[in-house]
């Protein structure tokens, strides 16, 4: 088969799949729903594979499929850009989409919506692709919307819940902030470049590094603004402070779409957007700094917030915002091969942590507070195993995959010499001690200590609501999600072959994948012509001269702080939720005042509520009343109307209809004609 019918396959596959399930699926059935769509992303798969031997072999492509519309000189394509880059993304999409896939089968299935979730995801993964292959602005936003959109669907899935109405449109709105910003650079960059295609962009961009904004009084240099307004589309998309406030909240969706949502697919899509645009971002030190140090602050603080969550999926949706941030300090550091690795690596880790949750939640009758857990690892061996894995590899333990791509990161950054890398030094390097605390806080609670399940609780219940199948008569198929939690004298129970085997196909990578890839895409020249680097900022030279292979870093690895503040954070959890679990309350109510700070998420849901919600609903209010019923009804419409009636009320009153009423105007009239001929 021709290459390029390969890369049509590749996101032309799910739609078909997407669109089978999503018009037919009722006539389709269940099993024929899935069989189709798994069959779709297999094919999709497959296709990616095909590509990244091709593209190993040397092969690139950069053209465009059709043109879209042409409005004056400038032409608007859909087109593909087929580099080593692309096809990272590609294999990473299409892989963990497959796991989801077949995860789907036995965590949906009894649900009322089982096709229309099919469809959904197969979209979703349609869109994420159209994204990455995409070779111009143009394209890459049509995806970035596309991912918005499904995800909003797929958040409010459950749609007669309002916990997941209220999450959806919070997704939504927020993620139009950052769109908003990203729209602009896109905007910037057809004003100043007079096109979007990626090549022709790329090629004259050193010529305008030195371009000013044309702002009054500013001195604003052109590339930093439209470099900070892309990257304002990728705080919204991959959940950066300020903007991260959506990502918590989207929980309320199914587990399936947190692990491809949150794990590999759209919050990932601001990381491969910022890394294809590296050679805008190289010539702006501003605006590598500003990324620095907005990664910095979501990789620390968002962290301190997954310590105190009891929702199994919230402390893994907190651990995804911090890994977030790792990897956008990793881009500010200019070590844009090192963020890919991590993204790649946390893609499979974090999925099998979320699919992990799943099976956890399944066996616990869909109860998902950790507090209610305990013991589990008689009952679940197999999503015990697998969720430690996935646990090792989050906190950087040597060997697993987590470990070569976060170690990267900290000393990329410890090597940096941009303004803000001292900061940013500090939140990765403190970053590690939290992640190993607040990770096996929630490991040691769910699958180890005392049974705490099938009894009543009297502890507040989660923030977070339940991953169930709804309350409601038309979405209850069975009588597991009628309630939450395991009755008295119930046990778990380790979840069906569709719903573990996915776990044990996630695990291998995140144990392997580091190991074997890092010396290639880091060291190997694996992005040398996808991703561009200026000689200016030298930190990947510098990670080449320090590395001695991959073995040698692991054991280089022991007498380094980061481990050992992993070492801490273990032990410290382990102690904390194993031997004294008084500690950790009597430290929150020495200090309720951290607690309550934490447990508000830093009052920036409070704080977006009042001045953003609360802001628009004001001037919505004020506009209506003041422009809608005052100006355009009561002056404009109304008031002309009035105007009008009155005029015509006195003019109405000098059509008499007497010859002597005319006689005497016409009188009047010639008197005050010759009055101002003789006047003037």
């Amino acid at each position: 088969m021709d290459i390029q019918t390969y890369y049509l396959l590749v996101p032309l596959a799910p739609l078909f799949g997407a669109l089978a399930a999503g018009l037919f699926g009722k006539l389709l059935g269940r099993n024929m729903t899935h069989r189709i769509t798994i069959a779709m992303v297999g094919v999709s798969l497959f296709s990616a594979i095909q590509i990244f031997q091709d593209v190993m072999a040397g092969h690139t492509f950069n053209g465009p499929v059709y043109t879209w519309l042409t409005s004056g000189d400038t032409s608007f394509h859909v087109g593909f850009l087929i580099d080593r880059l692309t096809v990272t993304m590609m294999l990473v999409v299409t892989s963990v989409s497959l796991m989801v896939h077949i995860y789907t089968i036995g965590y949906m299935s009894e649900d009322a919506g089982y096709q229309r979730f099919f469809s959904y995801i197969s979209l979703f993964t349609f869109s994420m692709l159209m994204l990455v292959m995409s070779n111009n602005f143009m394209q890459l936003f049509f995806g970035w919307e596309a991912v918005g959109l499904v995800s909003y669907l797929l958040i409010g899935f459950w749609y007669t819940r309002p916990t997941a109405i209220y999450a959806n449109l919070k997704a939504f709105l927020v993620n139009r902030v950052g769109d908003f910003g990203f729209l602009l650079g896109i905007g910037l960059v057809l004003m100043v470049f007079g096109t979007l295609d990626y090549a022709a962009v790329f090629a004259n961009v050193a010529a305008h590094a030195d371009d000013m904004a044309p702002i009054a009084g500013m001195s604003v240099n052109l590339l930093t603004a439209i470099c900070i307004l892309l990257f304002v589309g990728a705080m919204g998309k991959s959940a950066q402070f300020p903007l991260h406030v959506w990502l918590p909240d989207s929980m309320e969706g199914p587990t399936p779409i947190s692990a491809l949502i949150h794990a590999a697919t759209m919050v990932t899509a601001g990381i491969f957007m910022v890394a294809r645009m590296s050679p805008m971002f190289e010539l702006s030190d501003t605006a590598l700094s500003f990324v620095m140090i907005i990664g910095a602050i979501t990789a620390l603080f968002m962290g301190f917030l997954g310590i105190i969550q009891n929702d199994i999926k919230r402390v893994i949706a907190y651990s995804t915002l911090s890994q977030l941030g790792y990897m956008t300090v990793a881009l500010g550091a200019s070590a844009y091969p090192v963020a890919i690795f991590h993204l790649m690596t946390h893609a499979f880790f974090k999925a099998l942590l979320f699919l992990g949750a799943g099976s956890v939640i399944i066996g616990m009758h869909h109860d998902q507070d950790i507090r209610n857990m305990g013991g589990l690892r008689k009952y679940m061996p197999i999503t015990w195993i697998t969720s430690l894995i996935g646990s090792l590899a989050l906190i950087g333990t040597p060997f697993f995959s987590g470990f070569y791509s976060k170690d990267s990161i900290i000393e990329a950054v410890g090597m940096s010499h941009l303004a803000g890398s001292g900061f940013a030094y500090f939140a990765v390097v403190a970053g590690v001690f939290v992640t190993a605390f607040y990770s096996f806080r929630m490991y040691f609670l769910v699958f180890h200590g005392k049974e705490r399940f099938g009894k009543a609780h009297h502890h507040e219940p989660v923030k977070a609501h339940h991953d169930d199948h709804h309350a409601d008569a038309h979405d209850d198929a069975h009588d597991d999600h009628a309630h939450h939690g395991l009755a008295p004298g119930q046990k778990p129970h380790e979840t069906p072959w569709v719903v573990w085997l996915p776990l044990v196909l996630l695990a291998i990578p995140s144990v392997i994948i580091g190991y074997i890839a890092i010396e290639p895409m880091l060291f190997g020249g694996y992005f040398k012509d996808a991703i561009y680097i200026s000689e200016h900022h030298e930190v990947m030279s510098e990670l080449h001269e320090e590395f001695h292979g991959a073995f040698a870093m692991a054991l280089h690895s022991l007498t380094s702080l980061p481990l050992w503040l992993a070492i801490a954070g273990v032990a410290s959890s382990a102690y904390f939720y194993l031997k004294r679990p008084d500690i950790p309350a009597a430290i929150q109510k020495r200090f309720q005042w951290i607690y309550t700070l934490l447990d508000n998420k830093y009052y920036f849901d409070r704080f977006n509520d009042w001045f953003y919600a609360g802001g628009a609903r004001g001037l919505s209010s004020f506009l209506g009343k003041f422009a809608d019923k005052f100006l355009i009804d009561g002056l404009m419409v109304n008031g002309t109307a009035g105007l009008v009636g009155k005029v015509s009320g006195v003019v109405r009153k000098l059509q008499s209809g007497y010859i002597y009423h005319y006689a005497f105007t016409m009188i009047v009239g010639v008197f005050i004609l010759l009055t101002i001929r003789n006047w003037f």
